[in-house]
């Protein structure tokens, strides 16, 4: 088993692999920059080398991002030449299309695992959101 999880190129050239140490994977974190700086890509490298050494990974993901972990990606798609060719220059040799198990949780209990809690935990906010109340109730 890896002691160290992948996480991409180093600047300026890409070609400098940057890791994490799994020993060090406990601490707290946060991937930010940019629109279009890779953020999500990083969040995804990330959770599937913590399953694929057997760490379950929580992840919040509102938009929906993060989806994709679930299914496999196809050789056959018209980005794959690009994605392999971003791999290879970022030196993330372990590329390839697998998916992940994942579990989707729904407040609403409709598209995937209903959340279980109390109005109490849930909050104003979140509740007034439940109930499509206004801002004046």
């Amino acid at each position: 088993m890896s002691t160290d999880l992948f996480i991409g190129g180093g600047v300026p050239d890409y070609g400098t692999q940057q890791y994490l140490s799994l020993k060090y994977a406990n601490r707290h974190g946060l991937v930010a920059g940019a629109t279009g700086t890779g953020k999500i890509v990083t969040l995804q490298i990330m959770a599937e080398g913590f399953a694929n050494v057997g760490v379950p990974v929580f992840l919040s993901d509102v938009k929906g991002d993060l989806s994709g972990l679930a299914m496999a990606g196809d050789p056959n798609h018209k980005l794959h030449a690009p994605f392999t060719e971003r791999a290879k220059k970022i030196g993330f040799a372990d590329f390839k299309y697998e998916a992940f198990p994942v579990t989707f949780w729904d407040l609403f209990g409709e598209q995937g695992h209903p959340v279980r809690t109390t109005v109490s935990e849930m909050g104003p906010l979140l509740l007034g959101q439940l109930l499509d109340l206004s801002e004046a109730q």
